[in-house]
């Protein structure tokens, strides 16, 4: 796999860089060192994707909004 299919892959997939690098348990910046090619990314990465496809969006973990995010409209609906 070379970063720019792992980047496709990412993309295709819908995950961001943090996104993936909590699906996969490493650290974002792993993420984009492997994207960008800086580090080799590792042999198990093409097995773990096919995992996270296999998964399905429902096992995907999601990304939270920062305040900043949250429209007016939201803030006045009922937290669940």
């Amino acid at each position: 796999m070379t970063p720019e299919d792992l980047k496709a892959w990412r993309k295709k997939n819908g995950y961001t860089q943090p996104l993936l690098a909590q699906a996969l348990g490493v650290h974002p910046i792993s993420v984009c060192r492997w994207e960008i090619g800086v580090r080799e990314i590792p042999s198990f990465l093409a097995l773990a994707l096919r995992a996270l496809e296999l998964e399905g969006r429902e096992g995907r973990p999601r990304e939270t909004k920062t305040e900043k995010e949250v429209t007016d409209h939201e803030k006045h609906l009922p937290k669940r």
